[in-house]
């Protein structure tokens, strides 16, 4: 381990600002965060100059200064990052609400760099904490810092999916990736009256943090306020993309909307609501202007071979749609805008989600108000 002085001054300013931001509040969780040296989980990670990524370790005049700050740190690429260290602060949020006691058993789907395992470590101490992840390298550094540091949970590579059976039930199950659907094998795994918590996301930008509460045969709960963005869940092997439709303007119908709202996807509860009707598999982004070649109509596109482009100029206080396939994707849109404001523009507080063995639905302000 490479020595750092006078780290604990940067852990407890880094206390200090999460405390001041309203990210923790719990004096056992502020204890953690100074106790655990997060340098130590996060050695080299990648950050984002210009078009490309940049190593950042020890010999980087800023290494110190991103590692005690409340930033998420990229530490795995593949092409795109595939995994990271979370904001300091979203993991005290999430971790508080767990709302654990002394006694309970904790598993982490999304080991990782290791450090949010050394805080559920600090705090529960490691017999009662279980973290899984399907990247074996992670699985093994992550153990290797745990162990130099005094900690040792169990730790398993592992599809998260599954959970880790052989050790249930557990009285909470934390996710730090995002989920299309909470499994069913967690509730499985929760004793009755445990606690879930995980990034239920239908599609990007469209979910947030539930935080759900096993009853006999169901899991149930809210969305907890604030935002919170994971990536997703992967499993063993590589998922080959689905293939969108080309946009052939030629074929397309063309209409006009009043809706000018140009990127929905940014008013997150909207978004969501949207996606509880959307086809499977949506993309969204700006079209490329042929000739200026950049940004042009927003799309929508899913795999079904449904699409739409919207203008992004108004004219006369509508703006041109041109959509083909079988469903009209920016009616829908339309349709649930409608809703969203009729229904007062919910934040993510109202919106809950129900998961059974065999079904799950989203519903609005009580489980029978069903959105799926």
């Amino acid at each position: 381990m490479k020595v750092v002085d006078r780290w604990q001054e940067r852990a407890e300013r880094l206390v200090r600002l999460l405390v001041e931001k309203g990210k923790v509040s719990s004096a056992a969780w502020q204890a953690a965060v100074r106790a655990i040296p997060r340098h130590e989980f996060v050695p080299v990670f990648h950050e984002r100059r210009g078009g490309a990524w940049e190593v950042v370790d020890e010999t980087h005049e800023r290494w110190l200064e991103l590692v005690y700050s409340n930033t998420a740190l990229v530490t795995l690429l593949d092409e795109v990052p595939i995994s990271s260290s979370s904001e300091p602060g979203l993991m005290t949020r999430m971790l508080e609400a767990l709302d654990v006691r002394d006694g309970d058993r904790v598993l982490e789907i999304g080991t990782g760099t290791g450090y949010n395992a050394a805080l559920l470590a600090h705090r529960l101490g490691d017999a009662n904490v279980f973290s899984v992840d399907v990247e074996s390298g992670l699985v093994e550094a992550a153990g290797r810092r745990l162990a130099a540091l005094g900690y040792n949970p169990v730790l398993a590579e592992h599809d998260g999916t599954d959970g880790l059976p052989e050790h249930a039930p557990y009285d909470r199950i934390i996710a730090t990736c995002a989920v299309s659907e909470v499994p069913w094998a967690w509730v499985e795994q929760i004793r009755e009256g445990g606690l879930i918590l995980a990034d239920v996301k239908l599609g990007l930008f469209a979910g947030n943090l539930a935080l759900l509460r096993r009853a006999g045969d169901r899991a149930e709960g809210r969305f907890v306020p604030g935002w919170a963005d994971f990536m997703d869940l992967r499993h063993p092997g590589k998922t080959e993309p689905a293939k969108h439709p080309e946009r052939d303007h030629a074929r397309a119908r063309v209409r006009t909307t009043e809706l000018l709202t140009e990127r929905p996807w940014e008013q997150t509860p909207l978004w969501f609501l949207a996606h509880t009707r959307f086809p499977p598999g949506l993309r969204f982004g700006y079209a490329m202007d042929a000739a200026t070649g950049g940004p042009g109509a927003v799309f929508l596109s899913t795999v079904d071979g449904s699409w739409c482009e919207i203008s992004t100029t108004v004219d006369g206080g509508v703006r041109e749609v041109r959509e083909a396939g079988p469903v009209a994707l920016w009616r829908i849109v339309e349709e649930v805008t409608d809703l969203w404001h009729a229904k007062g523009n919910p934040d993510w507080e109202r919106f809950g989600l129900t998961v059974t063995e065999h079904s799950w639905w989203a519903w609005l302000d009580a489980p029978e108000n069903k959105l799926l």
